[in-house]
């Protein structure tokens, strides 16, 4: 692997979410592609969605950076792996710059913060001026004292009216010694799609390369490149190391891959890939059946709730994957999970049957939220490893459990504060599912 010590990077961050990370990450990277620089993307974070569009912005993959589930030396050798053949490296924040979580994970809370403080990447701060002029400064000296192990290495206002507005907040701004760097006028075309779990896939957004494009110019309008360029600086973090952050489902495996099912964290797969693992993938709903020769069957998560009759319908997926359950292991994770149960229903409350690999059924039309870490043992071994194996990973998800069926659970959870949330998932023979998205081993 090689060693990305001196990659440079920056970290695009905010007070809150919803100010215009995305939009700002996106606008950076397609920018200086366009320059002819080469720049990585990086996420931090629990998110499968933002990676895929940093991969189509940049033309190379993105990985998550996660501090409470990811040990160090995983973190670092991510780090690297990112950096690898990059002049730089740009980072996007979870939410606010400081938010994580209450109980301490793998080597951290979960914020952004942490990880600039292990990278020392400056942070290029996104204040959305809407409504305020000279007051943003008081936010932004805030934010550059908090920690005096995070810089914020510049400033980019968002939603500002006119050059007035500019000059009021901006000149209060620098007034602190932190630069301005650029001012993004509202601009709500430029706005990409989202559903109820964040963006819309990129995959599905449409004409996606010309809106990169658009956010690509009109950043590079309003942004000083050059100067947002010279704030990163080199990453300080070590090799640290290559090894899977989970281990290979199976030699050969096979994973279901279109619009119902996604939400894969890119550093699980590249991960299996350098321990030696075939990858092969297969859509449920263009009707195909895992193949033949896998020997491990993932379905990881995604929106089946939004395809429900059609692949209640795909009998050669079904049968498919109901043969493979006899002989193999079939782990689900999510959507996954709620494809091998017994149905599924719908947000408009039709009730759809799935594969009956797991007694499972769920409905979109009595939604609830379920959202943070979990830090979950195994409660029998298996492909994910032995009995009472540490697997941290993340819930996000709107569906309720109406029956959790006969079978044995899979975890036993904890959220990160330590709530016990008792057994989650299910097993029954080689079938095995959960709505956790795994991300490391604790």
């Amino acid at each position: 692997m090689t060693d990305g010590t001196l990659t440079r990077g920056l970290i695009v961050a905010a007070p809150a979410s919803g100010t215009g990370k995305t939009t700002l990450t996106l606008g950076l990277l397609a920018a200086f592609r366009a320059r002819g620089v080469a720049v990585g993307a990086v996420k931090s974070g629990p998110d499968y969605i933002d990676p895929a569009f940093h991969r189509a912005a940049t033309g190379r993959p993105s990985v998550n950076l996660d501090t409470w589930a990811m040990g160090p030396d995983l973190l670092d050798g991510l780090i690297a792996q990112a950096g690898d053949g990059a002049d730089l490296l740009v980072c996007e924040a979870l939410m606010g710059l400081f938010d994580g979580v209450a109980g301490i994970g793998a080597t951290g809370t979960g914020s952004t913060a942490e990880v600039a403080a292990r990278t020392g990447w400056p942070v290029l701060l996104v204040v959305n001026a809407k409504g305020q002029s000279q007051s943003a400064a008081a936010l932004v000296k805030g934010f550059a004292t908090y920690r005096d192990d995070v810089t914020i290495g510049g400033v980019v206002l968002n939603n500002v009216g006119s050059p007035r507005h500019t000059a009021l907040a901006g000149s209060a701004i620098e007034a602190l010694g932190i630069p301005l760097l650029g001012a993004l006028p509202r601009a709500p075309d430029l706005t990409l799609p989202e559903r109820h779990l964040g963006l819309v896939q990129a995959d599905e957004t449409e004409g996606l390369n010309d809106r990169l494009a658009a956010l690509g110019r009109f950043v590079g309008e309003h942004v000083d490149l050059d100067r947002v360029a010279a704030l990163a600086r080199p990453t300080r973090t070590g090799r640290g190391t290559d090894a899977p952050a989970l281990a290979p489902l199976g030699q050969r495996i096979a994973v279901a891959r279109d619009a119902a099912f996604t939400f894969v964290y890119p550093h699980l797969v590249a991960g299996w890939q350098a321990a030696g693992a075939e990858l092969s993938v297969f859509s449920p709903l263009a009707d195909e059946a895992p193949p033949a020769d896998a020997d491990a069957v993932y379905l990881p998560g995604g929106y089946p709730e939004l395809h429900a009759g059609r692949l209640a319908a795909n009998g050669r997926f079904l049968a498919g994957l109901r043969a493979a359950a006899e002989r193999v292991p079939v782990y689900g994770e999510c959507g996954g999970y709620m494809v091998m149960g017994e149905t599924l229903e719908d947000a408009g409350g039709v009730t759809h049957a799935m594969a009956g690999l797991l007694g499972v059924r769920t409905s979109f039309a009595k939604r609830r939220l379920h959202l943070g870490y979990r830090r979950a043992e195994l409660a029998a071994g298996g492909p994910l490893g032995r009995a009472g194996t540490v697997l941290m990973g993340h819930e996000f998800h709107y569906a309720s459990t109406l029956d959790r069926g006969g079978d044995e659970p899979l975890l036993a959870a904890r959220t990160a504060d330590g709530t016990d949330l008792g057994p989650l998932g299910g097993r029954r023979g080689r079938a095995l599912g959960s709505f956790v998205h795994l991300i490391a081993r604790g």
